[in-house]
């Protein structure tokens, strides 16, 4: 990469201690030399012959046979002498005395004084110079571009014939010869690669420079002929044009071929056994798993459509791609060619989604009068089974569970008329697909067919409606026996509170007779509340027994709530009577007692014999008594008032009132006791 001063190029022949072979310094010679241009070799070589690791013997072999080699390029051969430089006088007359022989000047000299004759900057670092340079780096970009060259010289050859065959002779000449040489050996791609990332390394290194000094470029123009790297990229790219666009051209052939070969499979296809295979099925079914067969075999023939549309597809995009490749020479039977693909397909498209639609329409119609028919059996069932409930909420359950399932049955049978209709209108279309075919006798059957369910449903659902009508009135009628019954268990239940309330609350007797006299009258009107209640128990029982003979069954509370109502108001009564007696005979001691009391001591006159307060004493007695002594029913069981400390507390105030009795007795007789002593 180097240049002496008239620019002409610097040869460096490195020598080692190692035999040299003159025979592959001759061939490397030739070769480096054939790398620069004419230009540049008219100018003249400067070559360094390195012999400090070298015998003069061999220095001196290698000047002569600059002569051969590089016979009127060199102008100037500088030999590198080593420190230990040899026999003075023998190189220097051997150099003189070949000197006009040679044709080319020679001069010794010593490596560091080598900058006389070469600018520093054109000298490698080896000989004390600054310019950069590797060897392996070269080396290796120069395989590169031989290796490029090499394929790009023998890919342009194959190209210009396989394009050159292409234009001569008729079409079949033309598909003959590029049949037989169609595909380059090598990749072009490939190598239009190499050489665009090689030209890229030149111009980067030549414009660049290396670790930011001199630039240098040891593949330059002169040295690796960019020039030629360049046209051989320019007439590859233009020979692998012409070769694309054969290419292209034999593609777009071979595929019109294809397609035209594919169109006509799918046409005679769908128009032949695909529209066969549609005329075939025009039924419904009568059932679900028929509708579903005929749905499975619908399937069957929709598969075998779809790989075929498939095809269609792949060839549409196919005609699109060429008509938007714009070639003239071919719209018109591209155009007709898709027009008539997509007019088949789309037709039978249209016939195969309408029998799907009509099918899916009769599965639906036919699921639908299934579900409805199951709805009236199950509601045909449930009226067929005597009502037997345990008690009234389960009647009310029942009827509403009844109501439901009629609503249900109403809803079903409405869905049912839609579904039909709407099969109906579809069949009514169905002449339309018929390919000419007369489907008449086909229409009539399945239009018969669903017509014929609807009617079944109606009457089916007009008869369980009758039967509804009837077991509903049953059914509140019942509601009303056990509500009658409920109530008067209740009324029983009220009627024990009662009772229980009058023995556990009504104890007091009160203070003085005003208050017995208020508990008196609160008691009658307890007692009116308990007879109405006894009374509403009696009115419901009767209205049992005259709703048992209306459906004709047995009540099973006539025979158990009567006698429990009864008992326990025979009970209320005897309990209610001795509250009775208790009281009256509490009024009776408060009224006598305070009457006694209340009379003025000073007044004899005023107050009767004492045999009267020892009859209020006797009263207070037994009523003190009577409080001790429980209530008995019929049956021999037994009750009291209260606890014993309630009924000791209402019996204080008796005992507190007759000890004031006693004292006033006691008064009395004092006079009586005092009079015979005096």
């Amino acid at each position: 990469g180097g240049k002496d001063r008239r620019s002409g190029l610097i040869l460096t022949i490195p020598l080692c201690l190692e035999q040299t072979s003159m025979d592959e310094l001759s061939v490397t010679l030739d070769y480096l030399l054939s790398i620069p241009s004419e230009k540049c070799k008219a100018r003249g070589f400067t070559v360094i012959v390195d012999g400090r690791k070298s015998q003069w013997n061999v220095v001196k072999t290698v000047v002569l046979m600059l002569q051969n080699v590089v016979p009127a390029e060199v102008s100037l051969v500088c030999v590198v002498k080593p420190d230990e430089f040899w026999d003075k006088k023998v190189t220097h007359f051997c150099f003189w005395k070949e000197k006009d022989r040679l044709g080319f000047e020679v001069i010794l000299v010593s490596a560091n004084k080598l900058t006389r004759y070469i600018e520093p900057c054109q000298l490698t670092e080896d000989f004390g110079g600054t310019l950069t340079y590797d060897h392996m780096d070269w080396l290796n970009k120069r395989l590169v571009f031989e290796k490029f060259t090499k394929e790009s010289t023998s890919l342009l050859d194959e190209l210009a014939l396989i394009n050159n065959g292409s234009d001569k002779g008729n079409q079949q000449e033309k598909e003959r010869s590029i049949d037989l040489n169609f595909l380059p050996s090598v990749d072009p791609e490939a190598v239009l690669q190499t050489g665009h990332e090689l030209l890229s390394e030149l111009q980067q290194r030549r414009f660049n420079g290396s670790d930011g000094g001199v630039s240098w470029s040891p593949m330059d123009d002169e040295l690796l002929a960019q020039p030629q790297v360049m046209k051989l990229l320019d007439s590859l790219r233009e020979q692998y044009t012409r070769y694309q666009e054969v290419c292209r051209q034999r593609s777009k052939r071979t595929q019109l071929e294809e397609i035209q070969q594919k169109v006509m499979q799918v046409v005679n296809w769908l128009e032949g056994p695909g529209s066969e295979q549609l005329r075939t099925q025009w039924g419904i079914g009568d059932s679900i798993r028929a509708s579903q067969a005929l749905q499975q075999k619908h399937e069957e023939i929709e598969s075998q459509h779809s790989e075929w549309f498939a095809v269609y597809v792949e060839l549409n995009q196919q005609i699109a791609a060429l008509l938007n490749a714009g070639d003239e020479e071919d719209l018109v039977e591209l155009k007709a060619l898709q027009q008539q693909l997509s007019d088949v397909c789309y037709r039978q498209a249209s016939q195969l989604e309408f029998r799907q639609n009509l099918l899916q329409a009769a599965l639906e119609f036919h699921s639908v009068a299934q579900d409805l028919s199951q709805q009236l059996d199950g509601l045909l069932g449930m009226l067929c089974v005597d009502v037997a409930p345990a008690d009234g909420a389960s009647i009310q359950q029942t009827l509403k569970l009844l109501e439901e399932k009629l609503k249900s049955v109403d809803s079903g049978l409405q869905g049912l008329r839609e579904k039909g209709q709407s099969l109906l209108d579809q069949i009514s279309n169905q002449a339309s697909w018929a390919y000419g075919k007369d489907v008449t006798i086909e229409n009539k059957e399945n239009v018969d067919h669903i017509q014929g369910v609807m009617e079944d449903m109606q009457l089916r659902k007009q008869r369980c409606e009758d039967m509804v009508d009837v077991r509903r009135l049953k059914m509140l009628q019942m509601v009303q026996l056990f509500k009658c019954e409920e109530d008067a268990a209740q009324a029983v239940e009220w009627l024990s509170e009662l009772l229980d309330a009058l023995l556990k609350t009504h104890i007091r007797l009160g203070d003085d007779a005003q208050e017995t006299k208020v508990l008196l009258e609160k008691h009658r009107k307890f007692v009116d509340v308990a007879q109405s209640t006894y009374d509403y128990g009696r009115q419901l029982l009767q209205a049992t027994v005259v709703l048992c003979q209306s459906l004709r069954c047995t009540s099973r509370s006539s025979g158990d709530t009567l006698p429990r109502l009864n008992r326990v108001w025979k009970q209320f009564t005897i309990t209610s009577d001795e509250r009775v007696h208790r009281l009256e005979t509490a009024v009776a001691f408060h009224s006598s007692a305070e009457k006694i009391l209340q009379e003025c001591p000073e007044q004899p006159e005023a107050f009767n014999e004492v045999e009267q307060l020892d009859e209020i004493e006797a009263v207070g007695k037994s009523l003190l008594d009577r409080l001790t002594v429980p209530v008995v029913y019929p049956d021999g069981s037994e009750q009291y008032f209260g606890s014993p400390s309630d009924m000791a507390s209402a019996a204080e105030h008796i005992r507190e009132k007759m000890k004031l009795v006693s004292l006033k007795k006691q008064q009395l007789r004092q006079p009586e006791a005092t009079t015979p002593d005096s």
